[in-house]
C-alpha cells in the first residue's frame, strides 16, 4: 500500500474513533474524500512527497527545508514504496551463468605461445585461460553499426570451389623434330636426273625424286648379283646375306633391292624415292652435279603434326604441368583456334626474359599452320579438385604476410595471417589459417586495416605512457 493510501486509511480509522464527535466527523469525511481523488489525479512524475536529502525518515507532504537550509528531495509515485498484495511484480531476473567458455591458453610469461589445451611452460608454470568474449589483445576492430554502413563493409563466407586460371603467353610454330628426314648420301655419287620436285613441294612416301649413279654401289649391286645368281652359292641363302648387308649400308633404298631379287640385274642407276609424306624444305640437287658422302641432297618433313614453343613466366610455371590442354590462336587465322596438349616443359631457364620454354603437340590436318608463325596460347590451369577459397579483394598482401579480416559479428573484425595458394576465378586459394564457413570482409577492408593500424598505434602509445 502507498502512503497516499495510508494516509486516507489513518483518516478512516480517526473518522470511526471519533465518529460521536459532532462537527469532527464532518472534516474528516471532507478530508478522506478530498485525498482519493487527488491521489489518483498524481501522475508519476509528479512528487507525492518530500523526504529528508540524508536519507533519514523525515518525510513531509509540502516543500520544506532541513534545519541546515537544504531543501526536501521530491519522491514522485514512480519511485514510492508499493506494499499492495495485488501490485504487478516484476518478472524474474534469469540466473546468470557463471560458466565461460575456454577459447585457449596462453603462454604465463606473455610470449607469442598459445595453446588449445591446459599446459604448462618450461618453469612449470600454468598457461593462463583466456575465456570467450575477453580482450585477448588480438589487433580485433571493432566498429560502429554507422561507421560500417557508410564504409561499405561487406563479408562473404570461405567456400570450397574450383579455381580456374588462364595463363596467356607467345609462342612460335615450330617442325617436329622425329618428323623430319634428310636423302644424303653415304658413297661418292652423281646425280644422273631430278624429279619435278622443287623446295615448298608436297611429296608422298615413296614418290621418286632422283636417279643416281655410284661405282660403289654399281659394284656392290654386282656382287649381290653375281652370289644370288650363282648355280653354286644360289641354294646357300647365307652366302648372299654379306653382299645384301653391303647394299643396305650404302643406303640403298629397299624398292631397288626388291627389284634385284626379282628380275637378277644390276642397275646403273639406282632410283631414289621419298622416305615419307612431307614438303621439301630444302633441294639441293641439281642434274648432273657430284655429291660427296654425307652431303644433303634432300630435306622433308611431315607438318601433320607440329609443335607450339611457347615462353611461360617464371611466376605462371608452378602452374603449368603435362597433360593440360591449351588452346592456340595463329595471328594469321583470326577466330580460329587449335587445341593441343602440354608436352614438356624445357629445363632451362632464360635468363635474360626470365622465361621458360613449353612443348605443345598440335595436330594440322590441313596444313594451315607453317613453322615459325607467331601465335597466342591459352592455358586452362587449375586444379579440378575443390579447394578452400575466399575473394581476390579479401586478402590483403604486405609483402611480407597475407592478412584477411574475419567478421566476428556485433562490428568486430579480427585480423588473421593466412597462407595463400593459386589463383584463379576470382578467387584465391587458403591453404591454412581459416576454416570453411568463417567470413571473410570483401570490401573497405582496407579501412578496417588502417583502423586496426590506429587502434595498435594507440595501444603502443598508452603502454609507454604507463611505464614508469
Amino acid at each position: 500500500m502507498s502512503r497516499i493510501g495510508l494516509a486516507a486509511a489513518a483518516t478512516a480509522a480517526i473518522a470511526v474513533a471519533v465518529g460521536g464527535l459532532p462537527g469532527v466527523r464532518e472534516h474528516l469525511h471532507l478530508s478522506t474524500s478530498l485525498i482519493a481523488p487527488a491521489a489518483a489525479q498524481q501522475s508519476s512524475d509528479e512528487p507525492i512527497y518530500y523526504q529528508d536529502p540524508d536519507g533519514k525518515p523525515a518525510y513531509s507532504l509540502t516543500p520544506r527545508k532541513t534545519a541546515d537550509g537544504r531543501d526536501f528531495r521530491p519522491v514522485p509515485a514512480s519511485a514510492d514504496v508499493n506494499f499492495d498484495d495485488d501490485a504487478p511484480q516484476m518478472p524474474p531476473q534469469p540466473p546468470v551463468s557463471t560458466t565461460r567458455t575456454v577459447k585457449f591458453y596462453r603462454n604465463p610469461m606473455g610470449l607469442a605461445d598459445t595453446s588449445p589445451v591446459p599446459k604448462k611452460d618450461s618453469m612449470g608454470m600454468d598457461y593462463i585461460p583466456v575465456y570467450e568474449g575477453d580482450d585477448a589483445d588480438d589487433g580485433a576492430v571493432k566498429l560502429s553499426p554507422g561507421k560500417i554502413q557508410r564504409s561499405g563493409v561487406r563479408s562473404e563466407p570461405a567456400t570450397r570451389k574450383q579455381l580456374r586460371a588462364i595463363i596467356r603467353a607467345p609462342g612460335v610454330i615450330q617442325l617436329d623434330e622425329r618428323r623430319v628426314s634428310v636423302i644424303a648420301m653415304r658413297a661418292e655419287s652423281f646425280v644422273q636426273s631430278v624429279a619435278d620436285v622443287t623446295t615448298g613441294s608436297r611429296v608422298t612416301k615413296g614418290q621418286p625424286l632422283m636417279q643416281i649413279y655410284s661405282s660403289a654401289i654399281a659394284a656392290a649391286s654386282a656382287e649381290y648379283i653375281s652370289t644370288i645368281g650363282s648355280k653354286t652359292t644360289s641354294s646357300v641363302p647365307l652366302f648372299g646375306r654379306g653382299s645384301r648387308q653391303r647394299l643396305i649400308n650404302l643406303d640403298v633404298p629397299e624398292a631397288a633391292i626388291a627389284a634385284m631379287d626379282k628380275t637378277g640385274v644390276a642397275p646403273v642407276t639406282i632410283e631414289w624415292q621419298a622416305p615419307r609424306d612431307g614438303v621439301v624444305l630444302e633441294r639441293t640437287a641439281i642434274e648432273g652435279m657430284r655429291a660427296q658422302p654425307g652431303d644433303v641432297l634432300f630435306r622433308i618433313a611431315d607438318i601433320s603434326k607440329l609443335w607450339a614453343t611457347i615462353e611461360i613466366a617464371e611466376r605462371d610455371l608452378g602452374a603449368v604441368a603435362p597433360g593440360q590442354m591449351v588452346m592456340i590462336r595463329a595471328r594469321s587465322f583470326p577466330g580460329r583456334s587449335f587445341h593441343g596438349e602440354v608436352k614438356l616443359i624445357y629445363p632451362q631457364l632464360n635468363k635474360e626474359a626470365r622465361t621458360a620454354r613449353v612443348r605443345i603437340e598440335l595436330d594440322n590436318p590441313d596444313l594451315a599452320l607453317l613453322p615459325e608463325m607467331y601465335v597466342d596460347a591459352e592455358i586452362d590451369s587449375g586444379s579440378a579438385a575443390p579447394v578452400l577459397a575466399v575473394p581476390d579483394s579479401a586478402v590483403l598482401d604486405s609483402g611480407s604476410k597475407r592478412i584477411v579480416f574475419v567478421d566476428k559479428g556485433d562490428g568486430r573484425y579480427e585480423p588473421r595471417v593466412v597462407h595463400t595458394g593459386q589463383r584463379g576465378s576470382g578467387a584465391v586459394e587458403i591453404r591454412d589459417g581459416l576454416s570453411e564457413g568463417e567470413p571473410v570482409v570483401t570490401s573497405a577492408n582496407f579501412l578496417i586495416d588502417a583502423e586496426s593500424n590506429l587502434n595498435a598505434a594507440l595501444k603502443t602509445f598508452s603502454a609507454e605512457g604507463a611505464q614508469p
